[in-house]
């Protein structure tokens, strides 16, 4: 690596490479990664809640937001803990203060249009800031071109961190507009490499990136988002009474749970490790099929999650958002596995297309039938869907990694 200039942490943080035991640490996901994680097995929650309070286009936009803006400051993070070293102290020091601002920020989702609007976005801003300065000064003297990066990550958080502030203290469609540009800013940053007028444009598609951590990191979120299904549904329903509408609609958030499991990590999740391991610019695919492609991966679980619970609560009435999120959940879901598996040159593109469309086509039966009934169909779409792709798998002679 090229050398940084006489500035920086002395202390070099950054993942061992080379040799098997080197390799065997780099690529490992640390216990404290997973701590940090934790923080978000809350705000999963928290977000579950928002969009089941959605009353409005506002609302429905700032919810929008809120799942993009969770997913990024998470996103970010497990970039930079791909390149430094979570063995070291300091670095373990650091995830624990990144997961304190981000218990700060989890805890004004609720109310992040309204009372604690403030608190999200200094929360926000401070996680992504300070994480990208910290991130210099670890690499400035032992990998140049990352601290330069990071330079420049840190200049374009600064700019969108000034309409996220702004945006909170003016409130009503003021902090929409703001809060909109300013996460559009957030996610077209990584895509132009945080090109700046001074700095110039980033390095970050030739990032040499560990494979197997980026791609287990992301698994591992879908593993919590799922689990996030199960925690909502199950305040839910012993939350009611218990009643046959209400225990089939816990089953059917079991099944689709299940099914959504089985289709990611059956046959398409290893694909995205194969890729980035034999391709020159493993960050650019990392940047397309991970950053981009699993945060509708997940919007889709989270919204599945919100129908699940709704039903176990209403089962034989609709609301708007009910109605939306039942059918919209899994067909986001598969129309992100679609999008990532073609990134990743995955097979089953197809099969998860072709799922979607028929889950779209379930939407006439809010008109003839109950929640249950509809939340059931879909299941049973979902369960057809990782079944037909199994199958086809087994015929083609590839392997599960699950």
């Amino acid at each position: 690596m090229s050398k940084g200039p006489a500035f920086g942490l002395r202390i070099n943080l950054l993942r061992p490479s080379g040799g098997a035991a080197g390799s065997e640490r780099a690529n490992r996901v640390n216990f404290i990664e997973l701590f940090f994680d934790l923080v978000f097995v809350f705000a999963l929650t928290q977000l579950s809640d928002v969009i089941a309070e959605i009353d409005s286009v506002e609302s429905a936009l700032v919810a929008v937001v809120l799942v993009l803006a969770m997913w990024w400051l998470w996103m970010n993070t497990a970039w930079a803990t791909d390149l430094v070293d979570p063995h070291h102290l300091t670095v373990r020091v650091a995830l624990i203060v990144l997961a304190f601002a981000g218990i700060v920020v989890a805890v004004s989702l609720q109310e992040a249009d309204g009372a604690r609007a403030l608190a999200f976005a200094i929360g926000y801003v401070v996680l992504q800031v300070g994480r990208s300065l910290a991130m210099v000064a670890a690499t400035a003297r032992h990998d140049a071109s990352a601290a330069q990066d990071y330079r420049r990550t840190s200049v374009w958080f600064a700019v969108s961190g000034v309409l996220w502030i702004t945006g909170a203290l003016l409130g009503g469609v003021g902090l929409v507009i703001l809060w909109l540009i300013a996460i559009t800013l957030d996610y077209t940053a990584v895509a132009v490499s945080y090109r700046t007028p001074l700095l110039g444009r980033g390095s970050i598609e030739r990032w040499d990136l560990s494979a197997a951590h980026i791609a287990e990191r992301a698994s591992l979120f879908v593993i919590i988002a799922l689990g996030e299904t199960f925690l909502v549904t199950g305040f839910a329903f012993v939350a009611e009474d218990l009643t046959l509408g209400s225990a089939l609609a816990l089953v059917s958030a079991f099944l689709s749970a299940s099914a959504m499991w089985w289709f990611y990590f059956d046959h398409g999740e290893w694909w995205g490790e194969r890729r980035l391991k034999s391709v020159a610019n493993p960050g650019a695919v990392a940047r397309s099929a991970y950053a981009y492609g699993h945060v509708v991966i997940i919007g889709g679980i989270i919204v599945t999650g919100v129908s699940n619970k709704l039903i176990v609560g209403t089962p034989d009435t609709w609301s708007t958002i009910a109605l939306v999120a039942v059918v919209g959940g899994p067909t986001l879901y598969l129309i992100g596995c679609a999008v990532f598996r073609r990134l990743v040159g995955a097979p089953g593109v197809v099969v998860a297309i072709v799922a979607a469309f028929g889950m779209l086509a379930l939407t006439p039966l809010a008109l003839v039938t109950s929640p249950v009934i509809v939340s059931l169909s879909c299941t049973a779409v979902l369960i057809a869907t990782a079944t037909t792709d199994t199958v086809i798998r087994k015929r083609r002679g590839g392997q599960s990694r699950g």
